[in-house]
């Protein structure tokens, strides 16, 4: 119930309430006059591709990348698959090529390591590892780059802010000359592996019930056409068109490198481009089978450059 003190008991408690926001917000300079907000480091970033080319000798291109801990030295390779050990083949198979390897590293980390910088020693921590795969060291030279903000987008930090990805970058120098002639009194050259281009040559066609091979550039979904694939699609068209109870089969294949969900994916990006070519082309959806068979079912062996690139193709049969 109200009194006629009341109005003076409210006159009394807003000017507490004004006395206090004036001494703390104007004399203590303790109030904000807008909201603080953080900025959570790599919040909305995505993990970077990886990318190594060698002019048309070498070409990957990794979904994934390295990362590293905050400040850390050691690469984590788990999204890169077996990267390196096609680096540590392609060097091996190639003596007069070297390989320069940046490694990146940001303001704001230390530099626990004996090396003159953090890039420098994430660089000579993979130089260590194609060393160890048997990549002579005198084919190998490192640099350590600074971050600048204007280039910091190429090293995000993660959501969490505690590891950062990327950090690598490599670039080949060398003498380009074609392998040598093998003679009696000359040691065996060791030869260029296959380009895709050249597996995908090698592919004729002779009936559509016997598999042909379509090939991939590493990590790409449109396949490499040759007059062959040209005409085996061709009659398949005109075989399925007269005979609605059969069916072309798609199987999808990737070599090793990366990680098995990865491979899975892109081998049925792969096998899907080709029917999508194939519906382009008048074949009804209900007569093309798709399958997706990753890195699972390989041609050659992962163990070589030429290998994998055998492994990268999409099967194509009719049933």
């Amino acid at each position: 119930m109200f009194t006629n003190k009341t109005p003076w008991i409210i006159l009394l408690l807003l000017w507490m309430g004004g006395s206090t926001w004036w001494h703390v917000c104007k004399i203590k300079q303790l109030c904000l006059e807008k909201p603080l907000t953080v900025a959570v480091p790599g919040a909305d970033v995505s993990m970077p591709a990886l990318t190594i080319t060698d002019a048309d000798r070498l070409n990957l291109n990794v979904p994934g990348n390295f990362s590293y801990a905050k400040s850390g030295a050691t690469a984590n390779a788990a999204a890169v698959g077996n990267t390196l050990q096609t680096l540590a083949d392609y060097l091996k198979a190639n003596p007069t090529r070297t390989l320069g390897i940046d490694g990146y590293y940001r303001a704001d980390e230390q530099n626990p390591s004996t090396y003159p910088n953090l890039g420098v020693a994430r660089a000579e921590d993979i130089k260590a590892q194609l060393v160890k795969m048997g990549v002579p060291a005198t084919q190998l030279t490192t640099n350590g780059i600074l971050v600048s903000e204007a280039t910091a987008s190429t090293m995000p930090y993660n959501a969490k802010g505690d590891s950062l990805y990327g950090g690598l970058a490599f670039a080949f120098t060398g003498v380009t000359t074609e392998p040598a002639p093998v003679s009696d009194t000359m040691a065996k050259v060791v030869p260029m592996p296959k380009t895709e281009e050249a597996l995908a040559d090698a592919q004729k066609y002779t009936s559509v019930f016997k598999p042909i091979d379509l090939y991939f550039k590493l990590s790409e979904s449109s396949y490499i056409q040759t007059k062959d694939t040209k005409k085996f699609f061709e009659e398949a068209a005109k075989y399925l068109k007269e005979n609605k109870d059969k069916k072309l089969l798609l199987t999808g294949h990737t070599d090793n490198a990366g990680p098995d969900a990865v491979n899975m994916e892109l081998s049925k990006a792969r096998a899907a481009t080709v029917k999508s070519r194939l519906r382009k082309g008048g074949i009804a959806a209900d007569q093309i089978m798709v399958e997706a068979k990753g890195e699972t079912q390989p041609k050659e062996s992962n163990e070589t450059l030429e290998g994998r690139k055998a492994n990268r193709r999409v099967t194509v049969v009719v049933q």
